[in-house]
C-alpha cells in the first residue's frame, strides 16, 4: 500500500509517494512528484513499482530529518542511539547542509555536487574545522541512505578536508621538575592557614594527584566513581559529556581501562573520600558542592590555574593590550606528562607500545604514535616505577 505526502521545499510544493520496496531495508522507497495527479498515478499503479531506488525519491532535507531519526530513536550501524549533546551537534550541521541549494533531488546529484557543496562552506564564513565536520555529518548520511536502499552509492564518500591534527605543533609536556613543583603547590595550599583556601584544596589536591599519576582525561576523572577506587589503581568506565552536565560514556570503548596508581596517590583520595560529608546520586569521588558532576571549566580556572600560579609555572602573555600572567599548562598536559614517563619505560621495563595504547585509551595506536611518536627517541630524564608515577616525584 502506498501513501502520498505533500511536501513544501524550496523549489515549491511536490508529492512524494512512499511505496513498499522489500529490497530495502525500511521496506520501502520513495518517489516524489510535481502534481499531485502524477502522484496518485504512480502509487495506484504497482506495477510501475520495482526494486531499485527511485530516481527522484526525496531531497537532502529529507534524507538529513531520516538520518537525524536514526541517530536518535535507532543508533547507526547498529551502535546506541546517540546522546543529546551529540544529537544537538549534529542537528547543529544538519542545518548548514539545509541551508545550500541543492540543485536536484537526492538520487540526481553526483560527486561534483559535493564538491561544489565543499566550495561553498570554505567561502561563506565557515572555518575549516566546522566545515570538514559537516562535510563528515553528510558523508554519514549518504551512508545511512544507501544502507536503506533508498539510493545506489554514497556520493559523499572520499569527499573532505584534510584534518589538520590538533597536535599540529609537539604536545606541551612538563618535566619532573615542574610536575614536582606543582604536587608540592597542591600540598601547601591544602595546608593553608586560610580556612577557605585549605578546604577548597582538600578537594582539589586529589584531583590534581589522580590527574598525573593516571594519565586520565579530565572528564574522565572528574566522572569517576568510588566503587572504582581499588586498593591497586582505579578502573575508568564513564567520562562527563561534552555539555559538561551529564554522565556518559568514555570517548571511544578503548576508553575502558584499569590503571594502576601510587600508593600516595590512593591514600590522597581514600583520605578525602573518608572525610567527604557531600553526597551524589552518581556516587562520585569529586563531585561538585551539591552533589552533582564537577564543571571542567571551574576546575581549571579555580583548581588548576590556581596551582600553577602557585607553583610558579607561568609565563608572560600579552591579553588584550596588556601583559598578564597566565598559567605555563592546561589539565590536559597531565596527561601528556604521563604518556611521556611511559614511553620512556619502553625501553627501561620494557613497557610495549600496545600497552601504553591501552593505559591511554587510545582506540588505534595510530593515535598514540601520531601523538607521541617524536618522544619515542627523547630523553626526557624521567624516571617512573611500575605505572606510578610519583615514585620519582618525592
Amino acid at each position: 500500500m502506498a501513501d502520498i505526502r505533500k511536501r513544501q521545499g524550496k523549489k515549491g510544493v511536490t508529492y512524494q509517494v512512499r511505496y513498499p520496496n522489500a529490497s530495502t531495508k525500511a521496506g520501502y522507497s520513495f518517489k516524489t512528484f510535481r502534481t499531485m495527479k502524477e502522484a496518485r498515478a504512480f502509487s495506484e499503479s504497482s506495477s510501475e513499482w520495482d526494486d531499485n531506488p527511485s530516481d527522484d525519491f526525496t531531497t537532502v532535507d529529507d534524507a538529513i530529518d531520516l538520518w537525524l531519526k536514526a541517530c536518535e530513536k535507532e543508533g547507526l550501524n547498529g551502535s546506541d542511539p546517540v546522546t543529546q549533546y551529540t544529537l544537538e551537534n549534529y542537528k547543529y550541521r544538519s542545518n548548514i547542509i539545509k541551508k545550500y541549494e541543492w540543485r536536484d533531488s537526492l538520487q540526481r546529484l553526483s560527486s561534483p555536487d559535493v564538491v561544489n557543496f565543499r566550495s561553498w562552506l570554505l567561502t561563506n564564513g565557515y572555518s575549516r574545522d566546522l566545515a570538514r565536520k559537516v562535510l563528515f555529518t553528510l558523508q554519514s548520511v549518504m551512508k545511512e541512505m544507501k544502507q536503506r536502499g533508498l539510493i545506489t552509492n554514497n556520493i559523499a564518500s572520499g569527499i573532505g578536508i584534510k584534518n589538520n591534527s590538533r597536535y599540529k605543533e609537539q604536545v606541551s609536556i612538563p618535566n619532573k621538575a615542574e610536575i614536582s613543583s606543582l604536587l608540592m603547590a597542591a600540598d601547601r595550599l591544602a595546608a593553608s592557614e586560610n580556612k577557605q583556601i585549605a578546604r577548597t584544596w582538600k578537594r582539589y589536591r586529589p584531583i590534581l594527584y589522580l590527574a598525573v599519576d593516571s594519565g586520565m582525561r579530565p572528564q574522565e576523572y572528574l566522572a569517576v566513581s568510588k566503587s572504582n577506587l581499588t586498593d591497586q589503581g582505579i578502573q575508568v568506565e564513564r567520562a562527563i559529556d561534552g555539555s559538561g552536565k551529564m554522565l556518559s560514556v568514555t570517548k571511544t570503548p578503548a576508553g575502558k581501562r584499569f590503571i594502576e596508581l601510587n600508593s600516595k596517590t590512593i591514600k590522597i583520595i581514600r583520605d578525602y573520600m573518608d572525610s567527604q560529608e557531600i553526597r551524589g546520586e552518581y556516587d562520585l569521588i569529586f563531585p561538585n558542592l551539591k552533589g552533582g558532576l564537577q564543571c571542567r571549566k571551574n576546575w581549571q580556572r579555580r583548581g588548576f590555574n590556581v596551582a600553577c600560579k602557585e607553583a610558579g609555572l607561568v609565563e608572560r602573555s600579552l591579553v588584550k593590550g596588556k601583559i598578564k600572567l597566565i598559567p605555563k599548562f592546561r589539565p590536559y598536559d597531565l596527561r601528556h606528562f604521563y604518556a611521556s614517563v611511559l614511553i620512556q619505560n619502553i625501553q627501561k621495563k620494557n613497557i610495549s607500545l600496545k600497552k601504553i595504547q591501552y593505559l591511554m585509551g587510545h582506540e588505534k595506536i595510530e593515535t598514540t604514535l601520531n601523538v607521541y611518536g617524536h618522544l619515542l627517541d627523547d630523553d626526557l630524564n624521567v624516571k617512573a616505577k611500575s605505572y606510578g608515577i610519583l615514585e620519582d616525584l618525592s
